[in-house]
């Protein structure tokens, strides 16, 4: 993928008149891409503003709910009160579920998520005692070791060596040397997903947007200048439809936030290689089924 195949630039928003038609152009097919196929993997794009309370911080009842009615969407549950129906289709009572969680100290996996993924789990008859969250220790765990299942959730965020770290980066910690797959900007992130502690096991990738970060300088750089409140998940069963989504909404809000073309840097050659290299998944919008919940304004796709 070259860079500018993650660039939204000025003139595409003259010409579309539009920030979320510019986003479009995101979705063009790449170089190398395979045709595009009848069945679209479906991504559901959940938001609501209510998410947090006045002092920003998450109100739990309402990310429960989000969650639910993502799920119920993507596994194809009309009712929300069906939802443990929609869970059942992630995992049962044989199973032993690991959720990939992420640590990273600025922008945690949001425990209120871990605690309601944990009890839909056990609600759908795993044993309590099959189900571990983990992050770094995941090669020690003796759950992770053992699961027949994996839950993928991480927050999006702008990374110094990947252009950006979502789903697909999150099992990053299935292999003892994480720096191995730095070169060419991570673009070999999809092998992680052929190990075989990892491979057709996640049934559920989940890509936190409540306040994601779309810039960072250098390493480990935070700032909160550059979050925002988009109040969002992207929920998916791949992890590939799941990251392009998400990449074009941290794109589109550099050119918003900047007002000039910022492209990710370095490009997130990962996600389109995932496709096109290791077949994990679409990476371009038109063989993404894209289905929207709750709040469109702002939404930037």
């Amino acid at each position: 993928m070259t860079p500018s195949s993650w660039t939204i630039t000025r003139r595409d928003l003259i010409r579309t008149g539009t920030l979320a038609a510019a986003v479009g152009a995101l979705g063009m097919p790449l170089p190398g891409a395979p045709a595009t196929a009848t069945a679209r993997s479906r991504v559901v794009l959940a938001r609501d503003p209510a998410v947090f309370d006045a002092a920003g911080r998450i109100v739990a009842e309402r990310l429960e709910s989000m969650l639910d009615q993502a799920v119920c969407s993507l596994f194809g549950v009309r009712n929300i009160q069906d939802a443990p129906a929609a869970w059942r289709q992630v995992a049962g009572p044989k199973d032993v579920v690991g959720i990939k969680s992420n640590v990273w100290q600025f922008l945690p996996t949001p425990k209120e998520l871990e605690s309601a993924i944990c009890r839909r789990l056990e609600a759908t008859g795993v044993a309590p005692e099959d189900i571990a969250v983990d992050d770094r220790g995941v090669l020690k765990n003796n759950v992770f070791r053992r699961a027949t299942v994996l839950v993928n959730i991480r927050t999006a965020r702008t990374h110094h060596w990947s252009g950006l770290g979502t789903c697909l980066k999150n099992y990053i910690m299935f292999v003892p040397d994480p720096w191995s797959y730095h070169p060419n900007a991570c673009e070999n992130l999809g092998a992680l997903w052929q190990l075989p502690q990892v491979k057709g096991k996640t049934r559920l990738n989940i890509l936190v947007m409540l306040t994601p970060l779309f810039h960072g300088i250098g390493p480990h750089h935070f700032s909160a200048t550059y979050t925002w409140p988009y109040a969002g998940l992207v929920v998916g069963r791949d992890p590939v439809s799941v990251d392009s989504v998400g990449a074009r909404i941290i794109q589109a809000r550099r050119l918003e936030y900047f007002k000039e073309e910022r492209p990710i840097s370095p490009p997130p050659l990962h996600i389109a290689a995932a496709d096109t290299k290791f077949g994990l998944g679409p990476s371009t919008m038109d063989r993404i089924e894209l289905v929207r919940l709750g709040a469109t304004a702002g939404s930037l796709i």
